[in-house]
């Protein structure tokens, strides 16, 4: 079985599986998400280990779990700052000087993914049900756009690098390409939809600029950490995928550039729910 046709028949059952658990404004979906980002840290610390940037082995899932859940976390501030100050007593007393470096690797490792991640669960629970729905897809399938079209231009038409010391294959035309992806996951998530979307293609159009340009620094990132560490893929969990962090390295950042988006959009009436 060739890597195309591996990647293929796991992708469509699982983006299948996502989006139908996407369709329930429910616990279900943060569960599914939270679940995720766990995996995702996990990739994360293990690459880091491997690239010799060591981290705390419990403080990333804890600072994790407390990102992802903030909002529904009764005391989240307060529980915040406890994690905050044992942490700090730990680093001080309970690490030599050439672990210092533990600090920054844990903070990274505990806040990246599940800060993408809780904007993703943010975005979703927008509005009602269907808007919420609508705004989260949005942003899945102009993802999937960007990758798609950014992957066949790139290969059909790439010619300059984009960035070689980081990730050699992928190119300028490619990233150009992306746009167009993006634009076409939006197009999709407006017109296919059996309800109104609160995007438009007119208020719509930020996001293709900034999921066209965030997506790939997601990737990008996740690239120069692997290549730190010496690995092609984060994991080898997801058949023909890689790992969770390959699969969402992208929608990391990219979530949080839409959710940025969406907060100044909506406090200035050019988005209504």
């Amino acid at each position: 079985m060739n890597e195309l046709l591996k990647r293929v028949l796991f992708a469509v059952p699982a983006a299948v599986f996502f989006i139908a658990v996407m369709w329930y404004k429910s616990w279900a979906f943060n569960i599914l998400i939270i679940s995720i980002g766990l995996f995702t840290q996990f990739e994360i610390v293990k690459l880091l280990k491997k690239a010799g940037s060591q981290t705390n082995i419990i403080f990333p899932y804890l600072i994790g779990l407390w990102v992802m859940l903030y909002p529904y976390l009764p005391f989240a501030f307060e529980i915040g700052l406890t994690l905050f100050l044992i942490f700090s007593v730990i680093q001080t007393f309970y690490s030599n000087q050439e672990k210092f470096s533990h600090l920054a690797n844990t903070f990274f490792a505990g806040i990246y993914a599940p800060l993408g991640l809780l904007c993703l669960m943010l975005i979703r629970s927008l509005g009602t049900n269907e808007q919420g729905f609508a705004l989260a897809l949005t942003l899945v399938l102009m993802i999937w756009g960007g990758d798609v079209f950014a992957y066949f231009g790139g290969k059909q038409f790439g010619k300059h690098k984009l960035a070689p010391s980081i990730s050699p294959n992928k190119t300028v035309e490619g990233f150009l390409f992306g746009f167009g992806g993006c634009a076409a996951g939006l197009a999709i998530s407006i017109y296919a939809l059996p309800f109104q979307s609160p995007i438009s293609l007119i208020n719509g159009f930020p996001l293709i600029i900034l999921i066209g340009i965030f997506g790939p620094v997601g990737d990008l990132l996740e690239s120069r950490v692997k290549r730190k560490a010496g690995e092609k893929d984060s994991s080898n969990l997801l058949p023909g995928h890689g790992g969770f962090f390959d699969r969402f390295d992208a929608l990391i950042t990219a979530s949080c550039a839409m959710y940025i988006y969406l907060s100044f959009a909506l406090e200035m009436g050019y988005v209504s729910l």
